[in-house]
């Protein structure tokens, strides 16, 4: 049986024409996501929408013919079959929702939401409204994850029991809201944390948690509970005893940009992830075997934009709900064993976010 949705969608059997999509947060990950779907040619960009007037300006060179907006609910009168979140964390989950509940695909920004508990209302709302939605974990979409995953699943490391990760960032955001625990929901764990679970979950085919410990740091202390931490070490023990130990910052002392790194260790091999000369874009994939190498990867990798060219692709195909969209709520309560707490959302009323809603991030993570 064949389903019609709202706007001539037909859900289980593709679009009837192009999907038409409203960008909300024209920050620089925004713009570069729009930009990314914009060059494929797969999508309509009918509305975007920001605060910021010369934001706006930016986003009109990408799509020109795009209604110019202030409002989630401006760009939703547009009737679009979906909506691209690039906003403040604390938007993201009501933002989704509101979407979904409107009828329209979401692709949202990582974090998808603040805790658990709001993950959960985002999803059961996607079922609801039988409506696809994504989160940007872009690197899980390098090259050079992809191959190290080959090479994973097709068994020349043997059994995984080891992962280690670290994404250190010598800068730091330069957004107020990142550093108020109600708006962002976490410090740098919240930031490039959640890349890093995702990497190894991914790789490994989303095992079962069984314990998580954690060390947070503000400003080189301990960090408190209404602190933003900086700097977090963290270790992931599975069901099956593999451990997975994690390691991220804002603003350490680094000699270089950053430092992102995934090493596999296997009872027959071992793989590497390295990015080159403390790039956020630039990376190589190695496999090892005793003390000899082959290379799985190396740059150039044109990445960014693939999470949200997938999504588009996907909702072109089938805009219906995925199931895989439930791994985010394991994300998310991941996140929340390494925070040591399970998070609820802020207390009515909830912050006042319109200061920020110039983006949800100027950087590439």
């Amino acid at each position: 049986m064949q389903l019609t949705g709202i706007n001539g969608l037909r859900l289980g059997r593709g679009l009837t024409r192009k999907p038409r999509l409203g960008f909300v947060g024209l920050g620089w990950i925004g713009r570069h996501r729009m930009q990314a779907i914009a060059g494929t040619g797969l999508a309509d960009i009918v509305a975007i929408a920001d605060t910021s007037a010369a934001a706006l300006d930016e986003g009109r060179d990408i799509a020109p013919g795009a209604v110019q907006a202030q409002t989630l609910d401006d760009v939703l009168a547009q009737n679009p079959d979906g909506v691209v979140i690039a906003t403040p964390s604390a938007l993201h989950a009501e933002q989704s929702i509101r979407a979904l509940q409107a009828g329209a695909a979401v692709f949202c920004q990582k974090p998808l939401a603040r805790n658990a508990i709001e993950a959960r209302k985002v999803i059961a709302a996607a079922q609801a409204a039988n409506r696809l939605i994504a989160t940007d974990l872009s690197y899980r979409h390098t090259t050079a994850l992809h191959r190290i995953r080959q090479e994973v699943h097709k068994g020349s490391l043997g059994d995984i029991f080891a992962v280690d990760l670290v994404f250190h960032n010598v800068f730091g955001p330069d957004k107020a809201w990142f550093y108020d625990p109600r708006l962002s929901g976490g410090g740098c764990v919240m930031d490039l944390g959640v890349h890093l679970v995702d990497m190894a979950l991914w790789v490994l085919d989303f095992p079962d948690i069984q314990t998580a410990s954690a060390h947070l740091y503000c400003k080189g202390r301990p960090a408190g509970p209404q602190d933003i931490e900086d700097f977090a070490a963290a270790t992931l023990t599975l069901t099956n005893g593999c451990v997975i130990r994690l390691a991220c910052s804002w603003r350490l002392h680094l000699g270089m940009d950053a430092v992102i790194a995934a090493d596999f260790h296997g009872t027959a091999g071992g793989a590497t992830l390295r990015n080159h000369d403390g790039s956020f874009y630039d990376f190589f994939a190695h496999h090892h075997t005793g003390t000899t190498s082959r290379t799985l990867a190396s740059p150039p990798d044109d990445w960014g934009g693939r999470a949200a060219i997938q999504w588009v692709t996907q909702m072109a195909e089938d805009p219906g709900y995925d199931p895989a969209a439930d791994r985010l709520v394991v994300l998310s309560e991941i996140l929340d064993m390494i925070y040591r707490q399970d998070k609820t959302p802020p207390p009515s009323p909830r912050p006042d976010v319109r200061p920020f809603l110039r983006s949800a991030s100027d950087g590439p993570g």
